[in-house]
């Protein structure tokens, strides 16, 4: 029994240990943990504050966006914004229903086995933890994919309103990232409190459900940060060699072609230092031989230690990234570059595609302003 004012670790509550009038769900495992321990590593004034920090920041980018939405007339700076809308708007939900679980817990220290028996609170926050974690990861990736095209093959894309696209585009990611967080409710690997018992996540098991679904989420994760920085790395060489041209920058609206690469390298470099430790350190834990978690469900504390401080890295992604759109727009860099903005004639045909030769392009250029 663990008496008020001990301070011997105090196991949470398992299938093990729990009463047999109330038998707990799959969700609980041995995490040996005292309540003061808990309460000096759980503080509720540090949770509430980085959570309402990371909303305030992503309220001022949304409504930055929004008044930049109704100011915009370029195509493609318009798509690019709906990607940044919903890449703000996944952040901001992201801290509200993560942030409000782990608050409630810090400032109440519930016990997660008593409020939750049935483990359904622990699998909806399994469920957004993976959610919100995977989806800006995704977007990265998809508004990379979309710079790519637009800088390399701008006359390829259809007519139609690149929003609407855009907006479809951020559906199909929400419904992959979604669909992703159902499998361990389904049946493929398992989320469980985690140390110290404020929160759910997938389980850093040896079963194969749990291996299975661990190395889906890393993987994933892992491919989505690799993809964005190979689109960005050809686009940002693609304008760089582009822009070495004088007559070639004069066709093109530069100031906000740069702005929107800047936003993307600074997304792409917010999401690799976040997350790309909390993904490596997923895929070695759970491939390790012999298994690191303990037949009866315990995982070291060492180990516990390390996921909950990458974890909590992972989270400052869903901060930064609003600033990253804040203070990498077109006002902020033309007092860093003044050089950046160059008058575009006011309609252009040619662009970066090299299948308009060279010696087309001035007289292209002429007749657009004379009309």
């Amino acid at each position: 029994m663990c008496l008020p004012g001990k301070v011997d670790p105090c196991p949470m509550p398992t299938i093990q240990n729990a009463s047999t009038a109330a038998p707990l769900g799959p969700c609980f495992r041995p995490v040996n943990i005292s309540r003061e321990e808990r309460r000096l590593i759980a503080s509720p004034w540090f949770a509430a504050t980085f959570c309402l920090v990371g909303l305030a920041s992503n309220l001022l980018a949304l409504a930055v966006l929004a008044g930049a939405r109704r100011a915009n007339s370029y195509r493609a700076r318009s798509s690019f914004l709906t990607f940044l809308c919903g890449l703000v708007l996944t952040d901001f939900l992201g801290l509200f229903v993560t942030g409000s679980v782990v608050v409630s817990q810090h400032a109440t220290l519930f016990d997660w086995a008593g409020t939750d028996p049935d483990c359904h609170l622990c699998r909806f926050m399994g469920v957004a933890m993976i959610f919100f974690g995977l989806s800006p990861l995704l977007l990265g990736a998809a508004m990379a994919a979309e710079r790519f095209v637009g800088i390399n093959q701008p006359f390829s894309r259809q007519g139609a309103a690149p929003p609407r696209r855009a907006w479809a585009t951020v559906g199909l990611v929400w419904a992959a990232s979604f669909g992703l967080g159902l499998l361990p409710v389904a049946g493929l690997g398992r989320y469980t409190v985690q140390y110290p018992g404020s929160w759910c996540f997938l389980t850093l098991g040896s079963e194969v459900g749990d291996v299975t679904f661990g190395l889906l989420f890393a993987l994933l994760g892992t491919f989505s940060v690799g993809l964005s920085f190979i689109f960005n790395t050809i686009s940002v060489v693609t304008l760089c060699r582009v822009y070495h041209d004088r007559e070639a920058a004069r066709q093109r609206p530069r100031d906000s072609e740069v702005e929107m690469m800047a936003q993307l390298l600074g997304i792409m470099i917010v999401a690799t230092v976040c997350w790309m430790p909390l993904l490596v350190f997923i895929a070695q834990t759970v491939l390790q031989s012999p298994p690191v978690m303990l037949p009866s469900g315990q995982l070291p504390r060492p180990t516990e230690h390390l996921l909950l401080i990458y974890l909590r890295v992972a989270t400052w992604n869903q901060i930064l990234d609003p600033w990253v759109y804040i203070l990498f727009r077109r006002a902020v860099l033309k007092r860093i570059y003044p050089r950046l903005t160059v008058q575009p004639v006011r309609r252009s045909i040619p662009s970066l595609d090299p299948a308009i030769p060279q010696s087309l392009q001035p007289k292209c250029t002429q007749e657009l302003r004379l009309q």
